[in-house]
């Protein structure tokens, strides 16, 4: 009694029956695009397409992904991160407050509840965490920094949803959100972080780069994409082949070919994003006037950093980039089963044996 019953391979909930080119919800049709990881998961039934960008994650999926959680745990609290779990729908007045509503166009999925209150299905929580924070009265710089994070799903109303779950309109992020007070402490805080994502992706085994990226819609000063090379990544990145320098594309100029460090000459490559990080300085703690008692017994805006990390799209990217054409590789540490026992069929004579 209480001992977990064991799970035979032949009941395991892991429908192999794709939908076929004609019912609603199938992917990966004849001209629509698609990749080795989006091609494998289907095919081991490891996800399961219900609309476009939207999937059931089966149960191998999900022991893949709260082993990945758990690592990210471990990362997160070892800079001094603590889990909350923050609402999905979020209230659309923050988001106007800080800009965003307007700025985020067509991406954002937009609600309104009965009372014509309007509502968004969080792609990130700047705007609600920052408003958690600044309702706490009385927080003083003993209590900094706060190094605050959740793993929750996320939504973006992505115009052409592909390749699996790299691309999706519904999916996982770890996301942590960062208070100091000093901009000193805070880019000391966002040192920490970076180097816990580099610890992560090395523990995986990825073959990542960290390079320098553009803000966005989020804003802030400083920002840095964690990208693994593959030759479907949508983002194209310059690298210094001495690993002195790397940068999206995005954030230089056209005339910008060689390294800046030691004048080597860039190569480009294409890299799937799995995570990025931001320094924030005061753009939604001073909307929001979240502030702090200083040792002076001043208020002052605190400095905030953002960090995310797509935890299923690590998922899809690991295969993508570990796997063969036709046999899925995880990393070791986040494979849904690490043994799998054949014992002789019942009444064989090895049974016997």
């Amino acid at each position: 009694a209480g001992r977990a019953r064991r799970l035979l391979l032949s009941q395991l909930f892991q429908p192999l029956a794709l939908p076929t080119g004609g019912q609603a919800g199938s992917e990966g049709r004849p001209g629509e695009p698609s990749c080795r990881s989006q091609r494998l998961m289907l095919q081991a039934g490891l996800i399961h397409p219900t609309s476009p960008g939207c999937y059931c994650y089966l149960p191998p999926t999900v022991r893949a992904m709260e082993k990945l959680i758990k690592l990210m745990d471990q990362e997160m609290q070892a800079v001094g991160g603590q889990k909350l779990n923050l609402p999905s729908l979020c209230s659309a007045e923050l988001w106007r407050a800080s800009g965003r509503w307007d700025q985020m166009g067509p991406e954002l999925f937009r609600l309104l509840d009965r009372h014509k209150h309007g509502y968004c299905l969080g792609p990130t929580h700047e705007e609600l965490v920052t408003a958690l924070v600044a309702s706490q009265s009385g927080l003083s710089y003993k209590q900094l920094p706060l190094r605050l994070y959740q793993v929750t799903r996320k939504f973006r109303d992505e115009p052409k949803p592909r390749f699996g779950l790299l691309r999706s309109r519904e999916f996982y992020m770890k996301d942590m959100y960062t208070f100091d007070s000093s901009e000193q402490e805070a880019r000391r805080t966002y040192e920490q972080v970076c180097a816990a994502y580099c610890s992560l992706l090395t523990r995986l085994g990825l073959p990542f780069v960290k390079v320098q990226a553009a803000t966005g819609s989020i804003g802030g000063s400083t920002s840095h994409e964690f990208q693994l090379p593959a030759d479907i990544g949508e983002d194209r990145l310059l690298l210094c082949p001495q690993g002195h320098f790397a940068a999206n594309v995005e954030t230089l100029s056209t005339e910008q070919t060689s390294c800046p460090e030691c004048g080597e000459k860039l190569s480009e490559t294409k890299g799937i994003e799995v995570g990025h990080t931001f320094y924030l300085g005061t753009k939604y703690s001073s909307v929001a006037n979240a502030v702090f008692s200083s040792a002076e017994n001043q208020l002052q805006l605190a400095e905030m950093g953002c960090y995310g990390l797509g935890v299923t799209r690590i998922l899809a990217a690991s295969i993508e980039v570990l796997s063969s054409e036709d046999s899925i590789r995880w990393p070791s540490l986040i494979a849904p089963y690490q043994l799998c026992f054949i014992p002789p069929k019942r009444g064989s004579r090895e049974e016997e044996e």
